[in-house]
């Protein structure tokens, strides 16, 4: 089974800009998707931005715009950029992978079978 390691969490102050990595220990296996996602203490986990199936992008509305999700097949490395840091995006960022069927879900942690450790990302002047 693939194993996916995140790096890259530090401690920003608001409005400043991070970079996660995500390595997996092979390719993304054929037809699966790859998110990033968050989860604070005491809230759910939530999807941040992801790549459907390989190629179709897509990010929840709080962070359009701010946030890039990439990847470099090549590596076997999913990134997500994230710049103009809140406070409120303060948490530990997860990245997954999973047999997403639909675009639509391709924020749901549900259907994501293979997750990575977490790496903590904190937002605070």
């Amino acid at each position: 089974q693939v194993q996916l390691v995140e790096s890259g969490g530090d401690s920003v102050e608001p409005g400043g800009s991070l970079r996660l990595s995500c390595a997996a220990s092979e390719n993304r296996q054929r037809g699966y998707s790859m998110g990033w996602f968050r989860q604070a203490p005491g809230k759910d986990r939530e999807g941040v931005a992801g790549i459907y199936k390989g190629s179709l992008l897509r990010y929840a509305d709080s962070v359009s715009g701010r946030f890039t999700v990439s990847q470099d097949n090549a590596k076997n490395t999913l990134y997500l950029q994230m710049n103009n840091l809140k406070p409120e995006e303060t948490a530990t960022y997860f990245c997954a992978t999973g047999p997403v069927s639909r675009y639509d879900d391709t924020l749901v942690p549900t259907f994501y079978d293979t997750w990575g450790q977490g790496t903590q990302v904190t937002v605070s002047s």
